[in-house]
């Protein structure tokens, strides 16, 4: 199918005094639009990013300040049945075929159960994975399983119990273990696992990290360093990039590119094959597979396909977007499934091109980070 896509400007009044940065009123988009979550530049959206929660139990120095956040009231945050609708709305009226719950943590949810088993009722067959930091899965693992979830992801940084209490700011990496364990034995498979490199703190532990995870079974993928903290004290210099983690990881492996198609997903596959001390070449066959998404330096914006709803129900077209659109008021104000749907459609035609801007980069002159942290948007 063609798309023609006229590329009108968003009106500049709204974008800077007030209805489109306090998520409220997207402006509409061409009548001609086709069906589904489609933006100006002919990408269309069929993977649904929900926030079931901003609450978390960690506190990632990548993510959050020592302190924690102010978190959302209950009040704010969407319902079981108001989470039910919204995935309703994007699986059968905009062409949704994936779902993934995130946060926050999703397990602080006591109804998370119920959310999952409530979808899975309504959508046999669409994929719902969940993101999540891992504490406490141990003891829930096997309920979601059977509530319907698909799989999961798991964030692990470091096997080091030092290490990991640097990062998260809490001693729970025996508890993080345990999840990952009871995950795999649950039939949450294939098990992902993400872990983000930081520089002079756990950077050279990823050939290890990597052998641990393919000696499993579990699919690693390591994640650039991104813009997305609330202290906003990431720069594009100390970070480390995609480049610097293929050199890691070539002290023990050989890493060659993966015969699947990308499809969309934010993560470039390597196969991986175990590197011959002496001759330095691939040796013995491929050991699994190793992801890396490189949002920062090898970005993927241009076949974006997902559409965000953070917790409070605010629709976000780019992770890095300082724009959100309001579907939880429009929903509770009484409104129809087809102005729900237009709001959604509207939301997303805004979509920038790339990074919250009109080009990629990371870390430009130009570039403004979110005000919210990764947690409070939902990854």
């Amino acid at each position: 199918m063609t798309v023609q896509l006229g590329i009108p400007a968003l009106p500049s009044g709204d974008r800077a005094g007030g209805n489109l940065a306090s998520g409220l009123v997207p402006p509409p988009r061409p009548a001609d639009t086709p069906a589904g979550l489609w933006d100006r530049y002919g990408r269309r959206a069929t993977d649904m990013r929900l926030s079931l929660t901003d609450k978390c139990n960690l506190r990632c120095t990548y993510c959050m300040p020592a302190e924690g956040l102010e978190w959302l009231s209950k009040q704010a945050v969407m319902t079981k049945d108001e989470i039910v609708r919204i995935v309703r709305l994007g699986v059968e009226a905009l062409g949704v075929r994936e779902l993934r719950l995130t946060g926050g943590e999703p397990l602080v949810r006591a109804d998370l159960p119920d959310i999952i088993a409530a979808i899975r009722g309504n959508h046999p067959e669409l994929p719902i994975s969940m993101t999540t930091n891992g504490v406490g899965l141990d003891k829930k693992a096997a309920s979601l399983k059977a509530a319907g979830l698909t799989r999961i992801n798991v964030s692990l940084d470091s096997l080091h119990e030092e290490t990991f209490t640097k990062l998260t700011r809490r001693p729970f990496l025996d508890r993080v273990l345990a999840g990952v364990d009871a995950a795999w034995a649950a039939g949450l498979g294939p098990v992902k696992l993400n872990a983000v490199l930081m520089r002079g703190i756990n950077d050279t532990e990823s050939p290890d990290l990597l052998e641990w995870a393919l000696g499993r079974g579990y699919e690693l993928r390591f994640i650039e360093q991104m813009p997305l903290d609330a202290d906003h004290g990431w720069t594009r210099r100390t970070m480390i990039t995609a480049a610097e983690i293929r050199t890691l990881l070539s002290r023990d492996f050989v890493l060659s590119p993966d015969s699947r198609a990308r499809d969309g997903a934010p993560a470039e596959r390597f196969d991986v094959r175990r590197r011959d001390e002496a001759s330095g070449e691939a040796t013995g066959p491929v050991l699994g597979t190793v992801g890396i998404i490189a949002s920062v330096t090898e970005p993927f914006c241009s076949d974006c396909r997902r559409t965000r709803i953070t917790a409070e129900g605010k629709i976000m077209s780019c992770l890095f977007s300082r724009e959100e659109f309001d579907l939880l008021g429009l929903l509770r104000s009484g409104a129809t499934d087809a102005e729900l749907v237009a709001r959604w459609q509207d939301a997303m035609w805004a979509k920038p091109k790339a990074h919250g801007m009109d080009h990629t980069g990371l870390g430009a002159p130009d570039f403004v980070q979110p005000d919210r942290s990764m947690s409070a948007i939902g990854g």
